[in-house]
C-alpha cells in the first residue's frame, strides 16, 4: 500500500487539472495502488471562508473519497476567529491534521501567530503540514506572484513546542542542507514532490535518514507517476522502499 501525504481536492484557480472533478481523484489514486491519501483543498489558499472550505473538504473525503481520502483542513492565523476553525477541524470534522500556506495567507514563520497556531495544534494533537510552495515562480500568474515560504526561522520556532508533529511539503526549497538536517533531527518529516535530480530520494535519505522521508505526489497539480518514479530510480532496498511508501507516514500520524 502507498500512503500519499500530499494531494489536493477542488480546483486550482488558474487552470483545470486532470482529476479535479469530484470523485475523479480517489479513483485515479486507487488505480495507482494508493491506499491512503492526505487531502488538502486548493480553496484553502485564496478563499476567505475557511470554515466553508473545511466543511466541503471533510464532506467530500467522507462521501466521495472511496475510503482513502484523509482530510487535512486549512487554518489561516491572520483571519479573525481562526481558533474556531482549528477547533472545528479537530472536534467537528475529526481531522487528524491541518495544512498551512503561509505565503498565500500573508505571514512569515517568525510571526507570533504562527507559533501560537503550532502550539494550539500540538495541544489538540493535530499533525501540521507546512507547504513551502505550490508552483514554480516562473509560471505564476503575473497578478499573483507568490514567493516560496522562507523556512529559515522554523527551527527556532518549533524548539519550544513539545508534542508537535510537523511535516514539510514541497520543500526543502531554500533551506540550507544544514537546516534540513537539524529540522529532521528535531522530528520534522519531508516529502519529495519538488525534490529534483537523479536519485534525489536516495540523496535525501542520505542527508536526513530514511525515517524522516515520506511519499508525497502534489497530485493532481503534478503527474502522480513522477513521485513514484523518483522512488523507483533511486535504487532503494525493499525495506527502505516500504518505509518511504507507507510506514513512515502511518507512524507519523499515529505518534
Amino acid at each position: 500500500m502507498i500512503v500519499d501525504v500530499g494531494v489536493n481536492l477542488s480546483r486550482w484557480p488558474f487552470r483545470r487539472l486532470r482529476g479535479d472533478e469530484p470523485g475523479q481523484l480517489p479513483a485515479m489514486l486507487l488505480e495507482r495502488g494508493v491506499g491512503q491519501a492526505w487531502a488538502g483543498s486548493f480553496d484553502g489558499m485564496l478563499h476567505m471562508d475557511i470554515a466553508g472550505v473545511n466543511e466541503r473538504l471533510a464532506s467530500e473525503c467522507r462521501r466521495g473519497g472511496a475510503g482513502i481520502l484523509i482530510p487535512f483542513g486549512s487554518v489561516h492565523p491572520k483571519l479573525p476567529d481562526w481558533e474556531e476553525d482549528l477547533r472545528r477541524c479537530a472536534e467537528d470534522h475529526r481531522m487528524p491534521g491541518i495544512r498551512l500556506h503561509p505565503n498565500y495567507h500573508g505571514y512569515t514563520l517568525d510571526d507570533p501567530d504562527f507559533a501560537r497556531l503550532l502550539k494550539e495544534a500540538a495541544a489538540r494533537r493535530l499533525a501540521v503540514q507546512l507547504v513551502l510552495k505550490m508552483e514554480d515562480e516562473r509560471v505564476q500568474h503575473p497578478l499573483l506572484r507568490v514567493p516560496p515560504v522562507d523556512a529559515s526561522p522554523l527551527l527556532g520556532v518549533i524548539a519550544g513546542i513539545p508534542g508537535l508533529r510537523l511535516m514539510i511539503l514541497n520543500g526543502p526549497g531554500r533551506l540550507s542542507k544544514d537546516a534540513v538536517v537539524k529540522l529532521a533531527a528535531a522530528g520534522v518529516h519531508f516529502d519529495f514532490a519538488m525534490h529534483e535530480g537523479i536519485t534525489g530520494v536516495a540523496r535525501l535519505i542520505e542527508q536526513i535518514g530514511a525515517e524522516r522521508v515520506v511519499f508525497g505526489s502534489h497530485f493532481p497539480f503534478f503527474t502522480w507517476e513522477s513521485a513514484r518514479l523518483k522512488v523507483q530510480e533511486s535504487g532503494l532496498d525493499a525495506n527502505t522502499t516500504e518505509r518511504i511508501l507507507s510506514q513512515n507516514a502511518l507512524r507519523f500520524l499515529s505518534r
